[in-house]
């Protein structure tokens, strides 16, 4: 047994990188009397909407609340469809329900992605939208399901929660769509000290409607003119996002060479690797490799010291939740299977290459015993 303990994401590590500019920032925060939808909220709002290359972004609560406000803005609810992933994590599909609306699955392609060539079959006269995820950090062909949106007269949203900083035929995610989720979960790559998220778009009457259902459907204090929501970024957090957004690009960096590292060491084993789309420059906030032996690699990992998670173990459609849409297994086989094999390894700011290669010798070792 390993006595190397390699964790599979280090925050500590990660966050004691900028502690004294994170300590700054919250006795700022503090200092300064006003706490929710102040200076702060704004400067970050600023901030990242450059850094996306957009006209707009609205902070809000969360990953899954930027999604459904952008939902409810485009007035999408009740007898809409709106095309998602088979293959994504579960709020991607709970946004879509939370609108009221009806979360119809299409198969990715071999880049974990929906696939564009399958959503034409999806589409029919109450499909309003689709949802566009960039899964483990690599874009989604936003050219192709732009062009196939346009000619459909659909909207096209990101969910780019796992995709800070990505680029799609040299464009960052964010402004590839109609509108873009963005989750600042404190695991993310641009990740908050607790939950937080944004709205990014270049629509003006779009970016105006969601930050006014985000707070209480309200512009003007006291004044409702919709049942809105509390989904907004509070200051402290929006701080906080502010010390670490300028570093992103140095932390994509890092984990583009280690998973350069790992793409080189692991190529021969019996493992499927991440297939990078022509055009796409991920910014692996996972790197995830199959395996028809995935839990006992996944075991041995853990024997060695290794942590790895597993992303996702059920697809959404044999969720409990959607046990209503009556997609029994087998009904999106390409999802069932990737949820069977995927394995994650460890990636992060602070993986070091020493560290990234002793995972790599850990994988070669389970697979040399047969």
């Amino acid at each position: 047994m390993s006595t190397t303990a390699i964790p599979f994401l280090d925050l500590k590590a990660s966050n004691a990188q900028y502690r004294e500019q994170l300590l700054r920032a919250c006795e700022r925060v503090i200092d300064s009397g006003w706490y929710v939808l102040g200076r702060e909220v704004q400067a970050f709002e600023q901030a990242f909407a450059e850094y996306c290359g957009v006209k707009h972004a609205i902070g809000v609560s969360n990953g899954l609340d930027a999604l459904h406000l952008i939902l409810r803005a485009m007035d999408i609810g009740a007898g809409d469809e709106v095309i998602v992933p088979s293959n994504t994590y579960i709020a991607t599909w709970l946004a879509v329900t939370q609108a009221g609306a009806t979360p119809v699955p299409v198969e990715p392609d071999d880049s974990y992605n929906l696939d564009p060539s399958r959503i034409e079959a999806a589409i029919t006269p109450r499909t309003k939208a689709i949802i566009a995820v960039h899964l483990y950090g690599q874009p989604a062909d936003m050219v192709a399901i732009m062009a196939l949106a346009e000619r459909h007269g659909l909207k096209v949203i990101e969910d780019a929660a796992q995709a800070h900083g990505a680029l799609d035929a040299g464009r960052r995610t964010g402004g590839l769509g109609h509108a873009a989720g963005f989750s600042f979960y404190p695991g993310k790559n641009l990740g908050a000290l607790g939950d937080g998220g944004a709205v990014t778009t270049n629509d003006d009457a779009l970016a105006e409607r969601v930050r006014m259902l985000a707070n209480y459907g309200s512009r003007v204090k006291y004044q409702h003119e919709q049942q809105g929501y509390n989904c907004r970024l509070d200051e402290m957090q929006a701080a906080l996002l502010a010390v670490k957004l300028p570093h992103l690009d140095a932390d994509i960096a890092h984990r583009r060479q280690i998973a350069d590292f790992y793409q080189h060491e692991l190529a021969g084993l019996p493992l499927v690797l991440p297939k990078v789309r022509a055009g796409a420059e991920p910014v692996w906030h996972l790197f995830v490799v199959q395996s028809e032996r995935r839990d006992a690699l996944q075991q041995a990992l853990a024997t060695a010291g290794i942590g790895t998670l597993i992303h996702y173990p059920v697809p959404p459609h044999r969720q409990g939740a959607y046990a209503e849409l009556n997609l029994p297994e087998g009904s999106l086989p390409v999802a069932e299977a990737i949820h069977r094999q995927v394995l994650s390894l460890p990636m992060g700011p602070t993986l070091t290459l020493e560290h990234a290669a002793v995972v790599v010798q850990a994988c070669r070792d389970f697979f040399a015993k047969g």
